[in-house]
């Protein structure tokens, strides 16, 4: 990672506190914002704002969904600026260039980049503002500054002279800014990489914290919105008399996305609309089946432009056609929707050419921009609020719901709360695409793979969300792609298809579909040589030792070659993701009625380094039983346009009784962090669907596996 110091003037165009407490081109979230107005919080930078009382607050540009940023951001401030991070509070930062994220190059949470992007700005910030700190009271002293230190929100000089960091708050912010302030070496470290209780825990245990689910505003009416069956169909008319002579109604309008009734409670808005008579255009997308999407997603194989993810390696037609044996597989990945605990939700309130926004969202600049345009308005007229989020996963990217909301409250000029069903939270999503991977390699006589050619074909979010051109890489299409083994001739092609659907970012992203392809493929190798899957991916990573290590960690852990209990069965996979390397094991089982039963998954993890072990432990197992629902039972349907899973009932989550023990060792690294809040996800499916191979002699090469694929499917 790099860092481009930043300028005194680029500070004060953005963020600096100049007179009376003043902060220039930002619209600061409740009360924050009104001391700032009142002169009593001071802001050395963009990120740490430190009021007369000695309240230092951080500013997260990264929203928090459950993956515990708002305990690591302030921990990287705490650790420079040498305060315990009790004494951080935390706010939602407005959208800005400043918080842009460098990795993603917007103000976006997600591919797991917050502590990757944070992890040297943030630290960099917090010195900044300890330094300007000690020169501050330098100056108020007139002391040379070598001879003040600070620790723990005080600022000491000689013979006893101290401040309160509150109390140099306002002379430090007129401090120029140190471009490269000293900071600590991380062997000096005294905060990150301790394990740290989240600080936004309590809040969410007492009912205090506040998502976009809870927001209320004074006069606030509710709106549920009725849109087409078929994504992306149109209203050609509707009769709202009924839903607007209901009891509580105010008004019945139409919007671009559908038919909205307001009411003076959600309940009554959403009863009404079940009055609603609406004729839709359904339009293309009711022709469109999963069966279609898969049938054509590997046609597309056979007919599409084929982009190279990477250099070909050697010649893979050579070293086949020499090749002692040959092995080719397909696997295939299913639609998937998001489905977090809180439905989409926004509140919007639109007067004039000014809008106010609450609520959860992954993508702060997205929101602002896109509802100043779907408005007529300046973005800077937009203000932004972000809340807390009931789970992301890449749902809140997208910006439908809080475009919906602003139209909504505009139509009927007041402040409106959007709330969607689950229903239409589950059939209204931008679903993960659905992925087509054939892989061939050949054998030599020993059994060890000379060549691979690897492809895939799958449909570009990234095209879809932002604009990437027609027949271009999409580098999120082609991550796990390429494996870490040592294969001497390689070939990796890609094939975009547009299926039609509405796809989304979904929680590592096409990790997913190509670790499940490389790595079952791998087992299938293995089996092919006749040798055991652990031994065989070793004997492929000379050289490779952030691989091998992970390998042998969660194999020895997971007790790799020793007897199991009748029955039972382990599969291993391994994948870097996000600059994290992992391998897991997984030991299953057959239930009674033919379910694949995970009883423990042993996962060996080296991300560099950690700021909260305690977060990533939680991460860690978060992704796996995400996870286990993809490998295990989700999948989303289509029939004529219509998505067939609409609730819990027949999308089901994992549940507790069906969670597996979860095993975790963690590699102690000084290499950059990488990312752990998505990976997982992705390398559990291959141990599971490779342990149910040993198990059962059975190679399901579609997911979800169920019963019923078992059933389907015969021994290899």
């Amino acid at each position: 990672m790099t860092h481009t110091p930043t300028s005194r003037r680029s500070f004060l165009k953005t963020s600096a506190a100049v007179t009376g407490g003043l902060m220039l081109g930002f619209n600061l979230p409740g009360t924050l914002g009104q001391a700032m107005a009142a002169g009593t919080v001071h802001t050395p930078n963009a990120w740490v704002h430190i009021a007369d009382n000695n309240v230092i607050t951080l500013l997260s540009a990264r929203s928090e969904m459950g993956q515990g940023v708002y305990t690591s951001m302030p921990m990287l401030i705490a650790e420079e600026l040498h305060v315990d991070i009790s004494q951080i509070k935390v706010a939602a930062a407005p959208p800005d260039a400043v918080y842009v994220n460098a990795l993603l190059g917007a103000q976006i949470t997600g591919g797991s980049t917050s502590v990757r992007d944070g992890w040297l700005k943030l630290r960099v910030a917090g010195a900044q503002v300890r330094e300007m700190l000690i020169t501050a009271a330098a100056a108020r002293w007139a002391v040379d500054r070598d001879l003040i230190r600070a620790d723990k929100g005080m600022v000491y000089g000689p013979k006893g002279l101290k401040s309160t960091y509150g109390e140099l708050a306002e002379a430090a912010a007129r401090m120029p800014v140190p471009e490269k302030p000293p900071m600590k070496d991380p062997k000096d470290f005294k905060i990150v990489g301790k394990r740290t209780k989240r600080v936004d825990t309590p809040a969410k245990v007492n009912g205090t914290a506040e998502f976009g689910i809870d927001v209320k505003l004074p006069g606030m009416v509710y709106a549920s919105l009725a849109q087409c069956p078929v994504i992306g169909g149109k209203v050609k008319s509707f009769d709202g008399a009924k839903a607007k002579a209901s009891a509580g109604v105010i008004d019945v309008v139409q919007i671009n996305d559908g038919v909205a009734v307001v009411a003076n409670s959600w309940w009554q808005a959403k009863k009404a609309r079940d009055l609603l008579t609406i004729q839709w255009d359904e339009g293309a997308g009711a022709a469109l089946s999963d069966a279609s999407v898969i049938d054509g997603t590997r046609q597309a194989l056979k007919t599409g432009k084929v982009l190279e993810i990477t250099k070909p390696q050697g010649d893979v037609a050579a070293a086949l056609k020499g090749a002692a044996k040959v092995v080719e597989a397909e696997y295939v990945i299913p639609m998937q929707a998001h489905a977090p605990l809180e439905p989409m939700n926004f509140t919007a309130h639109v007067q004039g050419n000014k809008a106010l926004l609450i609520g959860p969202t992954q993508f702060q600049q997205g929101a602002q921009g896109a509802v100043a345009g779907a408005l007529g308005l300046k973005p800077e007229d937009v203000t932004l609020q972000t809340t807390f989020l009931g789970g992301g996963f890449g749902r809140r990217l997208e910006l439908d719901f809080i475009v919906q909301a602003a139209q909504i409250s505009k139509a009927v000029n007041k402040p409106v709360k959007l709330l969607w069903t689950r229903e239409d939270d589950m059939t209204h999503d931008f679903y993960r695409p659905v992925g087509v991977n054939q892989l061939k390699a050949g054998l030599d006589a020993s059994g060890k793979p000379v060549a691979l050619h690897f492809k895939v074909a799958s449909q570009s979010v990234t095209q879809r969300a932002f604009g990437l051109p027609k027949d271009t890489m999409d580098p999120f299409m082609a991550e796990a792609a390429v494996a870490g083994y040592n294969i001497a001739n390689t070939q990796h092609d890609l094939v975009i298809h547009d299926t039609g659907v509405r796809v989304g970012y979904w929680r590592a992203v096409s990790h997913n579909m190509n670790a499940f392809a490389n790595e079952s493929f791998m087992d299938e190798l293995a089996k092919a040589a006749g040798k055991d899957p652990y031994e065989y991916r070793m004997s492929l990573l000379a050289g490779k030792p952030r691989f091998a290590h992970v390998l042998k960690l969660a194999a020895d852990k997971a007790g790799w070659g020793k007897p199991l209990a009748k029955g039972r069965a382990l599969g291993i996979a391994l994948m870097e993701g996000y600059d994290t390397y992992m391998a897991q094991v997984a030991e299953v089982s057959l239930n009674d009625s033919g379910e694949v039963q995970v009883h423990r998954v042993t996962v060996a993890a080296d991300m560099g380094h950690m700021v909260n072990p305690d977060t990533v432990e939680a991460q860690l197992q978060s992704s796996i039983i995400f996870g286990m629902g993809a490998a295990l039972k989700h999948q989303i349907t289509m029939t004529a346009g219509r998505v067939q899973e609409t609730n819990y009932h027949n999308f089901q989550p994992v549940r507790m009784n069906e969670t597996p023990k979860i095993d975790i060792v963690l590699v102690k690294s000084t290499e950059k962090p990488g990312g752990i809040g998505e990976p997982a996800t992705a390398v559990v499916a291959p141990a599971i669907a490779n342990a149910v191979a040993k198990l059962t002699g059975k190679r399901v090469r579609r997911l979800p596996i169920t019963a019923e694929a078992l059933k389907q499917t015969a021994v290899a």
